[in-house]
C-alpha cells in the first residue's frame, strides 16, 4: 500500500501496481522488474488505442484505473485513428514499444497484458472491443 497522504491518490496507485504486478507474476519476474511490466503495458495499450475508433478507444480509457488512463492517452491523436493494422502490424508495434528482452513471443506479451486489463473493463466492454476489431486482432483478446 502506497502512502501519499491522499487516500484518492493512494487507490490510484495501488490499482496501477496492481495491474502491473500481475503482468509481472504472469512472467515470474521479481518486482524490481517493475519498469519491464510497465513498458509491456505501454506497449500494449498504445496500439491498442490506435486501433479503435475515437469513441470505442474513449469508451475503453474511460473504465481505465486512473493512472492507466494517462499512459493508455499518452502521445494520442484522435484525428489520426483508427490505424488499420493486420495481427503482425499490431504485434510489430507492440515489440517495438517494448525495449526488453522477451520471454516467449510478442504475442504473448500482448495477451498477458490484455489478461491483465480485462478485470478492470466491464464485460460489456470487453465484448464492444471484440467486436470492434477484425477478427484477426480480436482472437488475441482473452
Amino acid at each position: 500500500m502506497v502512502d501519499t497522504g491522499f487516500s484518492s491518490f493512494d487507490t490510484m496507485v495501488d490499482k496501477a501496481n496492481h495491474v502491473l504486478k500481475e503482468i509481472e507474476d504472469a512472467y515470474g519476474w521479481p518486482k524490481d522488474r517493475r519498469k519491464q511490466s510497465y513498458g509491456a503495458l505501454r506497449a500494449v495499450l498504445h496500439p491498442l488505442r490506435d486501433r479503435l475508433t475515437v469513441d470505442e478507444s474513449a469508451q475503453f480509457g474511460a473504465q481505465l484505473p486512473t493512472l492507466l488512463r494517462g499512459i493508455y492517452y499518452e502521445g494520442w491523436k484522435p484525428s489520426e485513428t483508427p490505424l488499420k493494422m493486420s495481427k503482425e502490424e499490431f504485434f510489430t508495434r507492440v515489440r517495438q514499444g517494448f525495449p526488453y528482452a522477451i520471454e516467449g513471443d510478442t504475442e504473448q506479451l500482448a495477451r498477458t497484458v490484455l489478461k491483465a486489463l480485462q478485470q478492470h473493463v466491464s464485460k460489456g466492454e470487453w465484448d464492444d472491443l471484440k467486436a470492434t476489431f477484425p477478427a484477426s486482432l480480436a482472437a488475441i483478446l482473452p
